[in-house]
């Protein structure tokens, strides 16, 4: 498949005229989405997929066209169209396909050929097995609501007329389930996962023991008393968290003056115990990959290196524009042109695990989850304002549990006020790895 890809992109490139610069994505996946209740199946989706994207820049225009088929005439309809979009472009002095800069891609083994082999009675047995799992998990369970087993394949190619050429083939999966709890008087929801480069991989008891627990520690929550406190975040709550710091750290943010970090680089940002990568080539990570979305061999870039902030993601045009070079951090779809942002993020681990850390705290809560925390963020004064759930520490304990609340602070000072990192680290089906962080001074409003 990456050779077939790699031939039809090259024959694009191939009809570049002179001072033409032409870049071609080509695509082709499979996904499979399973979801049973009551242990049968209520819906199944297996698709395959395929499609190209072709990039014109021609006098510093740039012109884009996609389309989802590989025929011979869709193709040339979609470089006529993107040659005609590119007449119609907005001069960009900064506008350049991106050129080989000598960087050597780390092979990387992101598709495990189990997953091309399991089968979907299998996979559908996964789910209700898990399902199983839940239900019999605790006697205040319920129901689940859903439970789902999803997996996918991708192969891309990438060729260009400035010299890249580079193929590569991804896979992953995951299982993931809601539950269901009630004591009578109240009923609660939570939520379990378990990802994998393979279904050998995937662990029914981790995501049934977490939606168990999740949804049945929050019985007869009630809203927590205002003011400020230390507060936990969970590893999956973290991973939202990074998400978002990760974005504002992005040259395209830089460039439309939306980051809260402009001109602080070198500047002390964190304890000198925090440091924030975004690493592609960890092949333990979900979103895990050999090449950026332009083709430059993906890389280790260190954002915050032991609470200095170290640097921002760039894509070639970003680069250009900033005076910088890429750090081959281009994200993008085939159907779309390269943007600039993580795309593997993770803080480096501590010592304690989450139970530790709660006795350390003493007194405080732990944020089992937050609401709206994307809409409430500000990105360019990093105020952020989000509802919470999550259960109360007292005495090194977890105790009573809390819903209804809002944490707010500031994006700033949440990473300045970071007082222990712990060594939960948890792998994630998105763009950030998860671990549970101890923050002091956060606003909560409850009763």
């Amino acid at each position: 498949m990456k050779d077939e890809l790699l031939k039809t992109a090259a024959s694009i490139v191939d009809q570049a005229t002179n001072g033409e610069q032409v870049e071609v994505v080509v695509v082709h996946g499979r996904e499979t989405e399973i979801r049973v209740y009551q242990g049968e199946i209520e819906s199944f989706t297996a698709a395959e997929s395929q499609g190209i994207g072709i990039r014109v820049v021609n006098d510093f225009r740039q012109g884009m066209a996609y389309a989802g088929s590989l025929d011979d005439s869709v193709l040339e309809e979609t470089l006529e169209e993107a040659r005609d979009n590119a007449s119609f472009g907005t001069p960009d002095e900064f506008l350049a396909i991106a050129e080989p800069d000598g960087v050597n891609s780390i092979s990387l083994e992101l598709l495990n050929p189990e997953l091309n082999s399991f089968a979907n009675e299998d996979k559908i047995s996964l789910a209700i097995e898990l399902e199983k799992s839940i239900s019999e998990s605790d006697p205040r369970i319920i129901g689940v609501e859903s439970t789902d087993y999803v997996d996918s394949i991708n192969t891309s190619a990438i060729v260009t007329t400035s010299g890249i050429s580079r193929a590569s083939e991804e896979g992953g999966c995951y299982l993931a389930a809601s539950s269901l709890a009630s004591d009578g008087t109240d009923t609660q929801t939570g939520f379990g996962y378990s990802v994998g480069r393979s279904p050998a991989q995937l662990q029914i008891e981790k995501a049934s023991s977490e939606a168990t627990e999740r949804a049945t520690r929050l019985l007869g929550a009630k809203k927590a008393e205002s003011g400020r406190m230390t507060v936990i975040l969970d590893p999956y709550v973290t991973a939202q968290f990074l998400g978002i710091i990760g974005s504002t750290l992005s040259g395209e943010a830089l460039l439309k003056g939306r980051s809260l970090f402009a001109d602080r680089e070198g500047d002390q940002i964190g304890p000198e115990f925090l440091t924030l990568i975004d690493d592609p080539t960890d092949a333990e990570a979900f979103t895990a990959t050999e090449a950026d979305g332009e083709g430059l061999a993906s890389r280790k870039n260190m954002l915050i290196d032991r609470g200095s902030l170290n640097g921002f993601l760039h894509n070639s045009y970003t680069a250009r524009a900033l005076g910088k070079v890429s750090t081959g951090s281009a994200v993008r779809s085939y159907n779309s042109s390269p943007g600039a942002g993580p795309l593997a993020l993770s803080l480096v681990p501590g010592e304690s695990n989450q139970t530790e850390l709660i006795q350390q705290v003493g007194e405080g809560i732990l944020i089992q989850g937050v609401a709206g925390l994307h809409s409430g963020v500000k990105p360019v004064s990093g105020d952020f304002s989000a509802g919470a759930e999550g259960l109360m520490i007292r005495k090194g304990q977890l105790a009573e549990p809390v819903r209804e609340v809002t944490i707010a602070s500031t994006l700033q000072r949440m990473l300045l006020d970071i007082q222990s990192i712990g060594s939960d680290l948890e792998r994630l089906p998105m763009r950030s790895s998860g671990v549970s962080i101890v923050v002091k001074d956060v606003m909560v409003s409850g009763a």
